[in-house]
């Protein structure tokens, strides 16, 4: 039996509401107390004692939006090497995107990616699996086999489902199985060749812009199917206000419906892509400040359940183009949490609603163990240090992938140690 005490640490949990200086101690992988009054319990004998003065001990992060190119693209990330990106930015479960070559449209791409984590990585890999065969948006998947393989939730990825026709009958069939349907909402017509949001900046540097509506359009959709179906419904990733008014009058109606926002999305606004620069090629687009101060205060309210890393490697032979042809996406698993954290030391969202948009709300949502730092939980734990300074340096990005919107970025707070069962899967240098 091993035993792990903690002491001396500010625990923030918000399953239970709690911030407060107290003691966790971690037996066999599985927390036996947490909080003030294990203070009080002492030291069990031949245990290991960290003192985790002026730290932070919250439930490990759960990103609820990570592309991996394995398998078919293990040149821009692997299961593995991710993992090790998500250990070192204090995530502890991950939910892996389909969008793969070949796509996890079936049961053995679901078992090839669970096999491979449990091999491989360093935390707990979550497989969702394809809405559609080949994410063409046509045929629809076997969801009850899919789910009961052990995928945790249906998504086209990056792919908008265009057929209301098929996202109907999907929401339909996938409350049989109290499944998420988790969409992304672009409407590709209206985006076009569009490459970064719409208005004054774009029309400066001589890009074509993606209009806010090309959001808007299919999430208003979305919600009268949801009222339709009543089915469970997540909106992957809104950008611009009207999207999360859309899904504070859902949830008003009482409509299981549920948002996510990338990272990117709150920390970046239009002006971040400065002079062609590729990393800031996102999608959704970096929207207007405006816009970004909106999802915020939906972040803050609420109206915002859960932050994602968006996490999206992409390669020098798809990122050093110029800003038209560059693919979009950006990493973002090792920076998640220390982005996060600059809404805090802004007093923009108070710690709490932050870690649980971060990790409690996500397990919630996708019906993972974790996000949690009570008593009979796994022990799935970041320590992390507040107030630590640091820039973020290329050469200590440890994704395969570098493509990341915050190189040179100074932040304030870092993890410094991440447990998954109780086991230390990283530590900083």
């Amino acid at each position: 039996m091993t035993t792990t005490v903690l002491q001396n640490a500010r625990i923030v949990d918000p399953s239970r509401d709690l911030d407060e200086i107290g003691t966790v101690i971690i037996v066999d992988g599985r927390i036996a107390a947490a909080g003030a009054e294990a203070t009080n319990q002492g030291v069990p004998d031949g245990a290991s004692v960290i003192n985790c003065r002026d730290r932070l001990v919250i439930p490990g992060l759960i990103d609820s939006r990570v592309f991996i190119g394995e398998p078919g693209g293990e040149h821009r990330e692997t299961i593995a090497s991710a993992s090790r990106a998500a250990a070192a930015g204090g995530v502890t479960s991950l939910i892996m995107m389909p969008d793969t070559d070949p796509v996890i449209d079936d049961i053995a791409l679901v078992e090839f990616v669970l096999k491979t984590a449990r091999d491989e990585a360093l935390v707990r890999v979550h497989p969702s699996a394809a809405i559609t065969k080949g994410l063409a948006g046509e045929e629809m998947t076997e969801f009850g086999l899919l789910a009961g393989a052990g995928a945790v939730a249906l998504t086209d990825g990056r792919h908008t489902l265009s057929s209301s026709v098929v996202l109907r009958r999907a929401l339909t069939y996938a409350r049989d199985f109290n499944a998420v349907i988790a969409c992304e909402t672009q409407d590709r017509d209206l985006a076009g060749r569009g490459v970064m949001n719409e208005g004054l900046l774009a029309s400066w540097l001589g890009l074509p812009g993606i209009p806010r509506e090309a959001e808007i359009i299919p999430l208003e959709r979305d919600m009268r199917l949801v009222g339709l179906t009543r089915g469970r419904y997540h909106a992957a990733k809104i950008s611009v206000s009207d999207c999360a008014d859309i899904v504070a009058r859902g949830k008003d109606k009482g409509l299981d419906v549920t948002a996510g926002i990338s990272i990117n999305n709150l920390a970046l606004n239009e002006n971040d892509v400065g002079e062609y620069r590729t990393f800031f090629k996102t999608s959704p687009p970096l929207r207007a400040e405006d816009d970004r101060r909106a999802m915020v205060e939906a972040l803050k309210t609420g109206t915002i359940d859960v932050i994602s890393s968006s996490h999206d490697p992409q390669d020098v032979d798809t990122k050093r183009l110029p800003f038209a042809d560059a693919e979009p996406g950006a990493i973002g698993l090792e920076t998640l949490l220390a982005a996060a954290l600059r809404l805090y030391h802004s007093d923009e969202v108070d710690l709490l609603r932050l870690i649980d948009a971060l990790s409690t709300r996500p397990a919630k949502i996708f019906g993972l163990e974790g996000g949690t730092v009570r008593k009979g939980a796994q022990a799935d734990i970041a320590i992390v240090d507040l107030n630590d300074p640091f820039v973020v340096a290329k050469d200590r990005i440890v994704s395969t992938s570098k493509n990341t919107p915050f190189e040179d970025a100074r932040f304030q707070g870092r993890v410094l140690q991440t447990m998954v069962a109780g086991r230390t899967v990283f530590t900083i240098d």
